[in-house]
């Protein structure tokens, strides 16, 4: 969760990236996009870069021609101006920065991809591959490895999904690599695909399942969460039959968990006491 300082600061900078990208087409976004991510691996790999520009006995405009030093000819004036933006504000840590400037590329990413009308595309194919990753042991620790180059991570993570996903999937799985926000591999699929679903205003609800659920169980199941939490409800769907029977469903932190297997857990308990 950003400080109210930051969350100032990131507001400032993503409404000057909007109000200079209104008129731009999906495929110029996510230019933008990319050249603002090149610039958050800049910083990832420059702690004294990152010091720099968060240094509070430095003025806000200082730090603001800093990055026009660094990045002008490097990257296009669009991103100069939204990291300048970003750059002037308040950061309680430098690795704040970082985080911002990231996530600045990634609601890049998603803006594009909703202009092109592919949100819920990368949405689905985002949860998928995160199923697959999830389910292949071997492929979970090679693309999780912190210790293994981002390079060969990148062209395997290429190699799987060329012809098979969108460019702006492909684009946050190459973000989720690096470790969103910190956090490992998996844990960063997962966050975006709860961020590309808050894009299009949506609640995302895990679902675990005996068996595969029909079209109108699924509407009866999202029609019924959505009522719950006020606003329209993603189902991401997991068969696994040893549960048995019944539903787990689990939504942010709220766990509804009907299956057979924990009722069965449950008397087991009963039983042994």
């Amino acid at each position: 969760m950003m400080a109210i300082a930051n969350r100032e600061s990131y507001a400032a900078a993503a409404e000057k990236l909007a109000a200079d990208t209104a008129t731009a087409t999906a495929a110029q976004l996510a230019g933008t996009a990319d050249e603002i991510l090149s610039v958050a691996r800049l910083l990832r790999g420059e702690p004294r870069l990152r010091r720099a520009l968060t240094d509070p006995s430095r003025a806000g405009a200082d730090r603001a021609g800093l990055v026009r030093s660094v990045l002008t000819g490097k990257v296009g004036a669009t991103t100069v101006d939204a990291l300048a933006t970003l750059a002037s504000g308040r950061w309680s840590a430098p690795g704040e920065l970082l985080d911002a400037t990231e996530r600045l590329g990634v609601d890049t990413v998603l803006t594009a991809a909703g202009k092109a009308d592919a949100l819920a595309d990368v949405e689905d194919e985002l949860f998928r591959f995160g199923h697959v990753v999830s389910g292949n042991p071997q492929l979970a620790v090679t693309l999780g490895d912190p210790g293994a180059p981002v390079e060969r991570r990148a062209k395997l993570v290429q190699d799987l999904l060329k012809g098979k996903a969108q460019a702006a999937t492909v684009q946050l799985v190459l973000v989720a690599l690096e470790g969103l926000g910190g956090r490992g591999f998996e844990s960063s699929l997962t966050k975006l695909v709860e961020l590309t679903a808050a894009k299009r205003d949506r609640e995302v609800a895990y679902v675990t399942a005996a068996k595969v659920l029909t079209d109108a169980e699924e509407q009866r199941l999202a029609t019924k969460l959505s009522g719950i939490y006020g606003r329209q409800v993603s189902l991401k769907v997991d068969v696994n039959p040893s549960i048995i029977g019944g539903l787990s469903v689990r939504v942010g932190s709220d766990l509804y968990d009907g299956t057979i297997l924990r009722r069965l857990n449950e008397a087991r308990q009963a039983f042994a006491k």
